[in-house]
């Protein structure tokens, strides 16, 4: 039977800022006047879904045997420290949590957001769950983008301002964008891994020195796009602090940082779209 501390490592907590990210950026748009209450419930959304889903690919990933003797967080199932259906059930669990939290923001804000919930619900389950998931088909890296970029920054500011805008738009890219780049960079990680038990992710089909690149790419991509943003809204210029940070992670991609060096360059990239999240907010509301 897992250990409380293998339960905690298994749920990847690493992987929270890709959760909270959208969510500090979608209430900032809504600056002078977030609805902190809406805020928060978005916030425990973002959360129990992120957490759902680390544990749904852990049960699935572990049933298929593609999660063996793999480096990187603890694999709850892969390493046998768990049952599969226990593994399962706390996925389930969070995903209910999700939905719960989802079913009072709609009631709070507009019923249409049951549909977006639900959409997102079935979006983390087929990531690696059932006959055909789309992420052993090179898919997981657009699924992020629309719902840790688009939907969640989209969603957060709508429940605070009831509208949507082309700012609001452009600031949801950089955050997916960042959201991708960590994916991107787990997949290289495994990408012989998956390539042997026939997992197909975007790594896999693309080749190691250009999955690289397309990290390089989303990074500076994101920051530039955030500094670029200072156009309308002059305070956004904070993220060009964050460029050396960005050239810094591209480049040691880029020149070929690979098995455990990797672990701690996605712990990087995760606090770097942490910092850059707050510095763009903070640029929005100052703006505001």
């Amino acid at each position: 039977m897992a250990t409380i501390k293998e339960w905690v490592s298994g749920a990847r907590l690493r992987t929270l800022p890709a959760a909270i990210a959208p969510v500090i950026v979608g209430t900032s748009l809504a600056a002078p006047y977030p609805i902190w209450s809406n805020a928060l419930l978005a916030l425990l959304v973002a959360l129990s879904l992120q957490i759902g889903v680390n544990f749904s690919n852990d049960y699935s990933d572990g049933i298929r045997g593609t999660d063996t003797d793999r480096v990187g967080p603890m694999r709850l199932v892969g390493s046998g420290a768990a049952k599969p259906q226990h593994v399962l059930t706390a996925a389930l669990l969070f995903f209910a949590l999700a939905g719960i939290f989802g079913l009072l923001l709609a009631l709070r804000s507009s019923l249409w957001l049951i549909l977006v919930g639900l959409l997102s619900i079935l979006a983390a389950w087929g990531y690696t769950g059932g006959k055909r998931p789309y992420g052993y088909r090179a898919l997981g890296e657009i699924s992020v983008f629309i719902f840790f970029g688009l939907v969640a920054v989209l969603g957060t500011y709508f429940v605070q301002s009831e509208t949507i805008t082309t700012l609001a738009i452009v600031a949801a890219i950089p955050v997916g964008a960042q959201a991708c780049a960590i994916l991107v960079l787990n997949n290289l990680r495994d990408r012989n891994k998956d390539a042997e038990s026939g997992k197909r992710t975007l790594a896999v089909l693309m080749g190691e020195k250009v999955t690289r690149i397309l990290f390089a790419l989303l990074i500076l991509g994101s920051n530039v796009l955030g500094i670029a943003t200072s156009i309308d809204r002059a305070w956004c210029a904070l993220t060009a602090l964050l460029l050396p940070v960005a050239l810094y992670l591209a480049a040691t991609v880029v020149k070929g940082a690979g098995g455990r060096d990797l672990i701690a360059l996605l712990q990087r990239t995760a606090l770097f779209q942490l910092l850059f999240a707050l510095m763009y907010a903070a640029g929005f509301a100052l703006s505001a």
